[in-house]
């Protein structure tokens, strides 16, 4: 693993824990890091209200269908909150429960509504195999060693029953500058910063989440978003990981 990072660390001081969530969660509106999941999910939206169109079923009453999603380190909650928003347009209601396995996390998330926190983390999901309809997964697998990160992708991959959605950042020493200046512009804290540039010394080329991917089992490709962002998305099953990833930058 390269460099350390506050979130590394559960038992880190849960006040300094919050204030860093939250500029995280600022800094995934601004920079890209929502918009990368919301993007990822649209057209398998798009594409089931189609579906449930030519079955006449919003005609008969049938018009919001509720699913469950999970997302593993979930932060403060902000990425699927804005999902549940992108999936609301679309005639689709989501039961929403975060994964951490910070308890100032947790709280947090669950603290902002609509969200309930779950203690834990990929390698043990209080879930049985298929249990939720969506799993998503944002910023979570650079901090992790790479055999830990693809016995976690194995897990979200059999867990989901629809889509499973993994973005993460993509290593660029132009956003490592950008991010140290926006940063200080926009007074995002300290910590935030310093951790921002290990986190993208750590992330994924797309040819490393290709080659993860591939050796979970699992038939998807990423693609490069902007901001510096990787994300893979496929519908899980036999198949054979049909890719949800039409959308464009």
């Amino acid at each position: 693993m390269i460099g350390t990072e506050l979130l590394d660390d559960p038992g880190a001081d849960p006040t300094v824990v919050a204030a860093h969530l939250r500029d995280i969660a600022r800094l995934n509106a601004w920079l890209g890091g929502t918009r990368a999941v919301v993007g990822a999910l649209e057209p398998f939206f798009r594409q089931v209200k189609g579906e449930r169109q030519g079955k006449g079923e919003e005609g008969r009453g049938k018009g919001t269908t509720t699913w469950t999603l999970v997302d593993v380190g979930t932060g403060a909650g902000d990425i699927p909150r804005a999902v549940a928003a992108a999936a609301r347009r679309h005639g689709i209601g989501l039961t929403l429960i975060g994964v951490e396995r910070i308890r100032a996390a947790a709280r947090l998330a669950q603290s902002g509504g609509g969200l309930h926190a779950v203690i834990g983390d990929g390698s043990a999901l209080p879930f049985a195999p298929g249990a939720v309809d969506i799993v998503i997964a944002s910023q979570v697998l650079h901090h992790l060693p790479r055999d830990t990160a693809m016995r976690w992708i194995g897990v979200l991959d059999r867990l989901a029953r629809r889509a499973v959605v993994l973005a993460d950042l993509r290593p660029s020493r132009l956003a490592m500058a950008a991010l140290r200046l926006a940063g200080a512009v926009l007074g995002i804290g300290r910590v935030t910063r310093r951790d921002g540039v290990v986190s993208l010394r750590r992330g994924y080329t797309r040819g490393q989440l290709d080659a993860l991917l591939a050796d979970a089992g699992v038939h998807a490709r990423a693609h490069v978003r902007r901001w510096s962002r990787v994300v893979a998305a496929w519908r899980p099953g036999p198949q054979g990981g049909f890719r949800l990833d039409a959308h464009r930058r």
